[in-house]
């Protein structure tokens, strides 16, 4: 392997490594608003609504 391809390979990873985390993926089954899953809490604690959590978003591309 000569330099510039050792160079080029190094640069690709990070190029990879940065772009992951300005775009993170989102775990299935998981829900980024907390407001909402906390209201819900809250008006299932009088017992008037049962607790669900909010619907997940699309995924990206």
């Amino acid at each position: 392997m000569s330099s510039t391809e050792f160079l080029s390979a190094e640069l690709t990873e990070v190029t990879v490594d940065v772009e992951a985390a300005l775009d993170p993926t989102e775990a299935d089954g998981s829900y980024r608003d907390s407001r909402e899953c906390a209201a819900l809490a809250l008006q299932a604690a009088t017992g008037t609504l049962l607790l669900s959590p909010p619907t997940p978003r699309p995924k990206k591309g």
